[in-house]
Parts: C-alpha cells; sequence; structure tokens
C-alpha cells in the first residue's frame, strides 16, 4: 500500500492533483476513485469508513486503507488529497474466467472443484495467488495421506483480457507406495503374526493386486492401530499403550515399513461392579443390562456396550440425553479392576411435535398411524425406533430417517422429525401376445398399495385369452378401526374353457366373493379371517382328463368296432377286419377303469361356503426387498358342512434374514401345503390343487409344471366318416386328427367313429401336497449407489408337488418322497421400478425329471422373488 496523504507532510504530487496542502487534517469534500474496471464505486464506498464532510486525518486514511485491502478485491490501493477531495486510487485484483484440472484420477474433478470453491477459488470469484498456493500445498498433503509421496501438483495462472486469469492444475498422482513390512515392538502375550492379522493394512500378498490392501493410508492405518489397542484391552489389558509409531518411506518413495511401539501391561480381571449417580430406575432393572460381572476378564468391549444398553434403557423412559459412564478403578496390588457406571440421567425429555417430510403422495394421517411415539410424551428412543422401522415396513418408501432434534430454549423438549423417501407401491402388469395353444393373449393387472396416498388397498385384474377370461376386483383398508383392525372384500368372476387348447375337454365358470378382516395381536403379529362364498360349474366334454371324468365314455347305441393297424410310414391303416360287437372286445380293451373321475363322484356344480383363519408374524425391516428380520404366516381355509363340497387346505409361508457382513445376506425361504377332503367328499377339489415351477417356486422349470400329470381320455369322437368300404360295407381306411389312434368303434345311428388315443405331453395336473424352499446370498452390485430398490441373489432352489391320492394310470404321480424332489440353482435380479418389481433369473435344473419343463431364462413384471 502506497499512502499519498500523510497530512504531517506536504503530499506528494499526483497527477493531475495541485500541489498539497500542508495542513495535518481536512473536511472531505468529494470522495474520486480513479481504476476501477468490474467493481462499482458504489462497492468502495460501502467498504470504506469515510463519507463526504468527514473530518480526516492520518489516521482516518490508514483505516480507510485497511478497510478497502480487507475485501481482497484489490492488489494496491494508493490516497491522495486534491484540495478537499479525497482520491483514490486502485489496481483491481483479477477475476477468475476458467479453471482447469487435468491428471486426476484417485480424487475426482468433482470433489476437487468443490474444495476450490470452499476456499474462495472458483470461476468468477477474485484471484487470490495466497489462496491457491494453500491449496496446492493441501491437496499435495491429502496425496501423500494415500500413500503417494511421489504425487506432485503444478499450477499455472493465465492473464486474459479485461483484469482475467485463467488458473491450469497439473496433477501428478504417483504412485501409491506399497507396504514392505510391518512390526509391532514390545508384545509379549501374542506372537507378532496374530496382532498383524488385525490389521486391514497388509504387506503385499497374491490377493493384492485385486484388495489393494497393501497401499498405505493414514485413515486405515489409525484404525489399525485402534482395532490394536481393542484387542489388547478386550482381553484384559487395561493398561496397554501404543508408544509411537513410525512410517517410513524407501529413498524411491515406492515402500512403506510400519512399526508400532506397544507396552502391553498387566492383564487384570473385574472386581466390584457399582451403579452410582441418579439411577431414576429400580437398579434391579438397570442390572439386567450390565454385562461386565464379577471375577470375569477386564473387556472394554462389554464396558461400552453395557454404557449403551443402559442410555438406551434410559432413552425408553424418556431421558433420551441420558449419560452412562463406566468408571474403572485400577488396583495394581492385585491386578483387579472395580467398575463403578455412573449415570447421569439429564432431564427427562418430551416431544412436542412428530412431523413428516418427503411424503409427496401419501397423506400424512397415513403415516401418522403408523407412529409409537405420541406427541406430549416422554420420548422413548425405542418407540422412536419402532415408528421408523413401521414406516418401512408399509412398502411406500424405500427408506425412512429420523431425527430428534431439541426445540430452541428448551432443555427438556424435542422434535421428532421423520423423512421418507417414497417408492413404487404397487404394479401395473400388461400383456399382449399370441401362442399356438392359448391365441391372442390380452391381460391387465392393477394393483395399488397406497391407492392416492390413503395407505388403502386396490387390485383389478382384467385377463382373457383363448381359453381363459378372469375379472377380479379387491379393497383392503388397513385401518378399517383407528386400533388397526382392517376389512377388505374381493369379488373374481373366471371362466375357463381347456377344451380350446386341447388340454382336457372341460369348462368351469366360477363366480364368488370374499369378505376379511384382520385384527393386530400385537407389534408384528395379526390374526385374519376370511368368509367366502363361490359357485362353481363344471362342463366336461368327451375330451376330459380321467381324473376328471372316467373314459372311455361309450355313448348310448354304440354296438360295434373296427380293429384295425396304423401305419405311421404311410400314415394309414391296415389290416381292417370285419365289423365286431362290442361285447366281442378283449379283456381290458375300452373298458370303464376302475377309479371314477371327481364329476363322477361329486356330480359339476358346487356352491360352496369357505371360513379362512390365518396368523401372521413379521419382523422384516422393510415391506419389499427386505434385507432384515423374519416372517411367517399360517392360514387354514375349510369349507363349511352344508358346502356341496367338504374340503380343507393348510398353508405355511416363511422366510428369514440373516446377515453376513457388509451388505451380504443369506436368505432361507420355505412354502408347505396341505389339503385334503372330508365328510362325502373323498379328496382335495382337483380345481384347488397345488402347483410348483417357476417364480416364488422352483425357478428353471416352466410356472405351474411340476409334479403329477393328468391322465388323457381314452376315447375321443371323430367328425368324420369313413373314407371308403369293401364289397361287404366294411370300413378299408379310418383317418385320425394326429395319427395316434390304434381301436375304433362306430356309432351305427351317426356315422361316426370312435376311436382311444395316447399322448405324449401330458398336462400338469397338480396335487395335494406342496413342499418347496430356497437359500439365497443376497450381494450387492457393484456401481448401484441406492441398493434399497435392487436386490441381486445367487440361488438354490428345491420342491415339489405330490399327491397322497394317485389314480391308478395317472403319469408322473408320486406320494410325498425325497427322492422326487428337483432342485435348480442360478441368479436373479429384483428391481423395483415405476410400474412394480421387474424380476429377471437365469436358473439351471440339477435334476430335471422326464415329464418336467425346463425354463432357464425367467422375466416377470409385477413380482419379486
Amino acid at each position: 500500500m502506497a499512502l499519498n496523504a500523510a497530512l504531517a507532510a506536504p503530499l506528494a504530487t499526483v497527477s493531475p492533483l495541485a500541489a498539497a496542502q500542508t495542513s495535518s487534517s481536512f473536511i472531505v469534500s468529494d470522495i474520486r476513485v480513479e481504476g476501477l474496471q468490474r467493481i462499482s464505486a458504489g462497492s468502495v464506498f460501502a467498504a470504506m469508513p469515510l463519507a463526504v464532510g468527514d473530518l480526516v486525518n492520518e489516521d482516518a486514511l490508514r483505516a480507510a486503507a485497511r478497510s478497502l485491502f480487507a475485501t481482497g478485491n484489490f492488489d494496491d490501493i494508493r490516497i491522495g488529497r486534491d484540495g478537499n477531495v479525497l482520491v483514490i486510487m486502485v489496481a483491481e485484483r483479477p477475476s477468475i474466467s476458467e479453471i482447469n484440472i487435468e491428471g486426476n484420477k484417485a480424487i475426482e474433478t468433482e470433489a476437487l472443484m468443490d474444495g476450490l470453491k470452499s476456499a474462495g477459488l472458483a470461476v468468477g470469484q477474485v484471484f487470490q495467488r495466497s489462496t491457491l498456493e494453500g491449496m496446492q500445498l493441501e491437496l499435495q498433503r491429502q496425496y501423500v495421506q494415500q500413500g503417494r509421496y511421489d504425487a506432485n501438483i503444478e499450477t499455472e495462472v493465465l492473464p486474459e483480457p479485461r483484469n482475467r486469469v485463467s488458473i491450469n492444475i497439473d496433477v501428478d498422482e504417483g504412485t501409491v507406495a506399497a507396504i514392505k513390512h510391518i512390526n509391532v515392538v514390545g508384545n509379549e502375550v501374542f506372537d507378532d503374526e496374530e496382532l498383524t492379522d488385525l490389521f486391514e493394512l497388509k504387506t503385499t500378498g497374491w490377493l493384492s493386486f485385486f484388495t489393494n490392501d497393501d497401499k498405505y493410508s493414514r485413515e486405515k492405518l489409525t484404525g489399525d492401530l485402534e482395532t490394536l489397542t481393542s484387542y489388547y484391552m478386550d482381553r484384559g489389558y487395561l493398561q496397554f499403550s501404543i508408544d509411537s509409531t513410525q512410517v517410513s518411506v524407501s529413498p524411491n518413495k515406492e515402500e512403506v515399513y510400519i512399526t508400532a511401539n506397544v507396552t502391553e501391561g498387566e492383564k487384570f480381571t473385574v472386581g466390584q461392579v457399582d451403579l452410582s449417580g441418579d439411577l431414576v430406575l429400580p437398579e434391579s432393572d438397570l442390572r439386567r443390562f450390565v454385562l461386565v460381572s464379577e471375577g470375569q476378564t477386564f473387556s472394554q468391549q462389554l464396558v461400552t456396550s453395557t454404557e449403551e444398553y443402559l442410555t438406551r434403557r434410559l432413552g425408553n423412559e424418556g431421558y433420551n440425553f441420558a449419560k452412562v459412564t463406566g468408571i474403572p478403578e485400577v488396583n495394581e496390588d492385585d491386578n483387579t479392576v472395580a467398575m463403578k457406571f455412573f449415570i447421569d440421567p439429564g432431564k427427562r425429555t418430551y416431544v412436542r411435535r412428530v412431523g413428516f417430510a418427503g411424503n409427496m403422495k401419501t397423506a400424512d394421517d397415513v403415516l401418522r398411524r403408523e407412529m409409537r411415539q405420541m406427541e406430549g410424551a416422554p420420548a422413548s428412543a425405542a418407540a422412536i425406533e419402532q415408528s421408523r422401522v413401521r414406516l418401512e415396513r408399509l412398502g411406500y418408501f424405500s427408506k425412512a430417517t429420523v431425527e430428534t432434534p431439541e426445540v430452541p430454549g428448551h432443555d427438556d423438549l424435542i422434535d421428532v422429525d421423520f423423512t421418507v423417501e417414497e417408492q413404487s407401491s404397487g404394479s401395473i402388469g400388461a400383456s399382449f401376445g399370441y401362442a399356438q395353444d392359448a391365441g391372442l393373449i390380452l391381460g391387465l393387472n392393477l394393483q395399488q398399495d397406497n391407492f392416492l396416498g390413503t395407505g388403502r388397498r386396490v387390485g383389478i385384474a382384467l385377463n382373457s385369452s383363448r381359453y381363459q377370461d378372469l375379472y377380479n376386483f379387491s379393497y383392503t383398508n388397513p385401518y378399517y378401526t383407528e386400533d388397526g383392525v382392517s376389512r377388505g372384500f374381493n369379488v373374481f368372476y373366471r371362466s375357463t374353457d381347456l377344451s380350446e387348447v386341447n388340454v382336457a375337454s372341460y369348462t368351469t365358470d366360477t363366480l364368488g366373493a370374499a369378505l376379511n378382516f384382520g385384527y393386530p395381536i400385537g407389534e408384528t403379529q395379526r390374526l385374519g379371517f376370511s368368509f367366502g362364498v363361490s359357485n362353481t360349474e363344471i362342463t366336461a366334454g368327451r375330451f376330459a382328463v380321467q381324473e376328471i371324468k372316467a373314459s372311455p365314455r361309450l355313448q348310448e347305441g354304440v354296438d360295434f368296432y373296427y380293429d384295425s393297424t396304423y401305419d405311421p410310414i404311410n400314415d394309414i391303416f391296415t389290416g381292417v377286419e370285419e365289423l365286431m360287437p362290442v361285447d366281442a372286445l378283449p379283456d381290458g380293451s375300452l373298458t370303464i377303469p376302475s377309479d371314477p373321475g371327481f364329476l363322477d363322484l361329486h356330480g359339476n356344480e358346487y356352491l360352496n361356503w369357505t371360513i379362512t383363519g390365518s396368523w401372521t408374524q413379521s419382523t422384516l425391516n422393510r415391506g419389499r426387498l427386505a434385507t432384515r428380520g423374519a416372517s411367517q404366516s399360517v392360514a387354514l381355509e375349510v369349507a363349511v358342512p352344508g358346502s356341496d363340497l367338504e374340503f380343507y387346505k393348510l398353508t405355511y409361508r416363511g422366510e428369514i434374514f440373516f446377515p453376513i457382513v457388509n451388505e451380504w445376506t443369506l436368505r432361507f425361504r420355505t412354502e408347505l401345503g396341505y389339503g385334503d377332503g372330508y365328510g362325502d367328499t373323498q379328496s382335495l377339489p382337483f380345481y384347488e390343487h397345488f402347483f410348483a415351477g417357476g417364480f416364488g417356486s422352483v425357478r428353471g422349470f416352466e410356472s405351474n409344471t411340476l409334479g403329477p400329470r393328468s391322465t388323457p381320455a381314452e376315447l375321443y369322437d371323430v367328425d368324420q366318416p369313413v373314407t371308403g368300404v369293401d364289397e361287404d360295407g366294411n370300413a378299408i381306411e379310418i383317418g385320425g386328427p394326429n395319427g395316434s389312434q390304434f381301436g375304433y368303434v362306430r356309432d351305427p345311428a351317426t356315422g361316426k367313429l370312435l376311436f382311444t388315443t395316447v399322448r405324449d405331453d401330458p398336462d400338469p395336473f397338480g396335487g395335494n401336497v406342496l413342499i418347496e424352499g430356497s437359500a439365497e446370498l443376497l450381494f450387492p452390485l457393484p456401481f448401484i449407489k441406492d441398493r434399497s430398490k435392487l436386490r441381486s441373489a445367487f440361488f438354490v432352489d428345491a420342491g415339489n408337488v405330490f399327491n397322497t391320492q394317485c389314480s391308478s394310470n395317472q403319469l408322473n404321480c408320486f406320494d410325498v418322497d425325497a427322492d422326487e424332489f428337483r432342485y435348480s440353482v442360478g441368479v436373479g435380479v429384483s428391481w423395483i421400478t415405476g410400474f412394480g418389481p421387474m424380476t429377471f433369473s437365469l436358473a439351471k435344473p440339477l435334476n430335471a425329471g422326464p415329464d418336467d419343463d425346463e425354463e432357464v431364462f425367467q422375466f416377470t413384471l409385477g413380482r419379486g422373488f
């Protein structure tokens, strides 16, 4: 700074100033600022503590110069006087027009830019070289902390027009020095290998290329030393200390040598254990949370855990700012430690307000009814945490967090602020396709668990194909009453014509409805009751499988048959013999099987009234894609006496998660089912059977294709006449739709021919016993930051469906048999999208049977695994 206004002597002549006056002070009549380019004169006047009319002297001018320099906008300031006019000449500092960073990889450019900006170096800011030099040194220090001792930072400042500069930062990150040796000095109780195994830092090994555990980092070394201290402290060495640590770098800056000098001290055991301070709760209650006991080896971990448990216990009673301190009193004479836990509960805190943020679609009252922490009540840490967990279990939010800030001006009030992140709480499934058997397939499934943000569940299903039409509407209000009693209903209609797909010649028309209630019996348990009614009408034609209706079914008036041999090479029937009476058939030919079909026993129309009772328990941490906890449910459905059919179905579903390390978790799942008839109904109705295979079952097999197969009908109508007759009027050639016929009967009244057939691909029929389960290893996908909406897993699936009442000729039908379990392994990914869960899996069946249908790649929208 050059101050030409030293009023004790004449002012220096500064053109265009006139000769300086000799007075030591003067009254400012005007202020003139020269040299400004970017900065306005108003900014200068605002920063200067002088104004027109002020009486100024040398001290006042020096103070004005200091104030202008303090703005950081000027490189030089000169103050002079022209009569009574105060003249200020400034040289502005340049502004930064551009910052370029090159060569950095270990530290992202965005992070470097943020650091520069926080220090005052950003585009548009005034450039200060001292700040740049300081940031250069700080950046060098950060690289050294990463073990990059040969890192080099070069900066270049280039002037640009209009008093601007551009800054170029060239980063040479160098290489991370590898750890050559780790040495612990002074240890006698534990050997070097045992102690160095505790370190996250390792010397270079054959896996170091992948793990990078041989790269020195000051933060990692600090953590390793803390681990070493904890290891000793948890084994009774209360006076253990790390006296010094040396980190040496080789001259070429490529190798690091680490040495830790330690003093182990003596091993101590616990003597007396006391509680002191203001206990506020009965000592017997608090004693339950004390893990330290007399006579055991001293462990700092147990002391710390005891402090945490006591703090939580006090927090559950509203003492949210309680402090528990474990104070060891060391007796070196007998190497014992008397532990005293001092309790300072502080004031009991109350909740002033419970608030929510992030719920853009979901109404506040939907969240508020999940609260277990009430406003105006003592603040309970357990109730607050339980409230947070309940929000995540809803399935509406990918995560929920909570903060408990103190109310300003009050030391006994807090607010409880929940922040949620909404996710898709429903699914939309639409299908359009064509299949040779099913024809055109159209489907629309809408499931919304949080309808219009009210927390109510609404589902609509509309599916239509050549063989089936299904319409279903469901509604559930989970808070029909304020205490959590739920009520819901569903109405459905299903019409199926399986003769259209050549599966079995029968159709079903079912109309039904159900009313259901749920009652909470605990924080994690509910009872459910459902009352339903359905009317099912089954129409079976001559194509119906034999488990539904026994065959062959000779029409009235059929008295004769032809016997011929099929020639598959020439696709003709040969060896036609004369017309013979049915009475002359060989034994076992075209006779009614000994096992009657279901319709033969019970007719074809049923009005059934059902009652279902269920129990569910869930401690899962989230409603969708959970990673912790367990859930299980048991349900019993009974068709009450007086229904046309009397049967029952018992099902169990369960899953449990076992965290392993970091985000790796084991998940086990099972589903069991058993059903049977009672009273006049001898077996579980075939349309209530269990099925296995596909998603949620045994992946790698087509959906519902495992287990028993149906027995096709033995006799079919042929809607064509005899194509030729001999001179005696007997048939000499008989055609057929698939060439697998081997025996024939003609209806003399109509001229139609009847024939038996054997099918090579009998269709799945299900069974009355279901046993399946899976083990999954959930693992995090790399490069994915938010994993709350994504799950990936390696899995092993096992299971099958069985039948305890197989018919005599039924294919692939077996009672419960461990040898018949099907297994598969694979990998799957489930992702919650805006349309619901999208799930993929690649699976390899391990022991597929000859009748099983495999499907390696599977995909579904609207269902997870």
